[in-house]
């Protein structure tokens, strides 16, 4: 399982060690708004980590607890994973932060690094990312990824917003 480092964050794949702090992140109402609206049950989280310990054993990717270095707290989530979490779909990129984390360029921050990971490792073509039509933050976090209105699809049961970057404009954006 592989350990990312930002500036300012360790990612590190889920475990069960994290399941309070999750649990805290995913039963905040404010923070699930755009996700379905629904605070997670501790049991909701502790299988969500299981399914997620599973990916990670079968993929050799999925969801990172998003590990604060100054604070030692966990403070967000993010992925890479399939779009439905179907295998034959692209991959995704995807974030939350604890609301009192919101507006420090956090979830840009790691975002850079899952998707560098994404193409530089897993050699992914293209990534892509869903948001609820609402979610202007995250939207905002996928443009400055350099992520391109596709338009919007249907992805959890709701109408998102839909962005993508393929391999080579990661490349391009990266070069100095």
């Amino acid at each position: 399982m592989t350990i990312l480092t930002t500036e300012r964050l360790r990612l590190e794949p889920f475990c069960d060690e994290h399941l309070a702090a999750l649990n805290a992140l995913n039963r905040d109402i404010e923070v699930m708004r755009y996700l379905g609206g629904r605070a997670e049950t501790l049991d909701d989280t502790r299988a969500a980590i299981e399914r997620v310990k599973a990916r990670w054993a079968e993929w050799g990717y999925s969801w990172w607890a998003f590990v604060e270095h100054d604070s030692g707290e966990l403070v967000g989530a993010g992925c890479i994973q399939h779009l439905g979490r179907d295998k034959a779909k692209p991959l995704e990129i995807g974030w939350r932060l604890r609301r009192d984390r919101w507006g420090r360029g956090l979830a840009s921050e790691a975002a850079r690094t899952m998707a560098r990971f994404a193409f530089e490792t897993l050699h992914a073509p293209l990534l892509r990312a869903v948001c609820h039509l609402d979610n202007a933050a995250s939207a905002q976090v996928m443009k400055r990824l350099g992520m391109r209105y596709s338009g919007i699809e249907r992805w959890n049961d709701m109408d998102c917003l839909a962005y993508e970057i393929s391999a080579r404009e990661w490349r391009d954006r990266q070069a100095p």
